[in-house]
């Protein structure tokens, strides 16, 4: 079991009575339109799913991207993939940029007065066009063969992390370019040696964010926090068919003792 992973806290639960905010963010949010069943368990009876493995590549290349348009943020010049990309804009700087950044800790965040959530996001990037809007940017890293593109059905969980920050930062007054970009890494297979180096094409793919459906999920995720039963399992849920699964095991494997 890995030393960070507390299969039942009692700490970050949702208390239906409580008038303190109650902070919830995109990732969990993403979580309840995935299976409310898991939503509720992690975020009002503190059962959380097991965390998978840490992608330390994925880390060192957010890393190593955030860095390279830094420079050109601190010298207010267009990073050359937006040039080759025919992007107008350059890196957005704001004294509160690394708060934004920090995913685990602050965030871009917005309290929902209706509910009394405060939902949290950390982004990677933000670019500025000629129009005064920030666009929202996203650093995703992978390795397959041919191009990358955004259309697996899996992949809606990219565009709802778009579509929230969108949001986020249009709760926070400022004015948010509807297309943003995710700035895609596909790690290459097809060189003839590895040579101590991992050499990466980079696409950076646009994406029209519409993020209506933002205020409603919020509203139900709240719903569903508030009551004192459990949710149905999704029927697309791993973990749940998991559990599922291993619960009949047991059952049967106790009879048989």
């Amino acid at each position: 079991m890995s030393q960070y992973y507390n299969p039942r806290r009692t700490r970050n639960v949702f208390k239906a009575n409580s008038d303190e905010p109650f902070r919830l963010s995109r990732s969990k949010i993403d979580l309840f339109l995935n299976c409310a069943r898991c939503f509720y368990l992690d975020r009002r009876l503190g059962v959380g799913q097991p965390p998978g493995f840490p992608f330390s590549l994925n880390s060192a290349v957010d890393h190593l991207l955030k860095k390279e348009f830094d420079t050109h943020r601190s010298k207010g010049t267009p990073h050359p993939l937006m040039v080759s990309h025919g992007i107008e804009a350059v890196p957005f700087a704001h004294s509160q940029l690394d708060e934004w950044r920090d995913s685990l800790r602050r965030g871009i965040t917005y309290h929902h007065p209706e509910t009394n959530l405060v939902i949290t996001g950390g982004v990677d990037d933000l670019w500025a066009n000629p129009q005064g809007e920030i666009m929202v940017v996203d650093y995703k890293a992978t390795s397959k063969d041919g191009e990358v593109s955004l259309d697996a059905d899996w992949q809606i969980g990219y565009k709802r992390q778009m579509e929230i920050y969108q949001w986020l930062f249009r709760k926070n007054n400022f004015k948010v370019s509807p297309v943003g970009y995710f700035v895609y890494c596909n790690g290459q297979t097809n060189r003839e040696m590895f040579d101590s180096k991992l050499e990466f094409t980079v696409k950076v793919i646009p994406y029209k964010g519409d993020d209506t459906w933002v205020e409603g999920a919020i509203k139900n995720a709240h719903a569903c926090l508030s009551k004192d039963t459990l949710p149905k399992a999704s029927p697309n849920c791993d973990f749940c068919a998991y559990f599922g699964a291993r619960r009949d095991v047991d059952y049967q494997e106790s009879l048989n003792i």
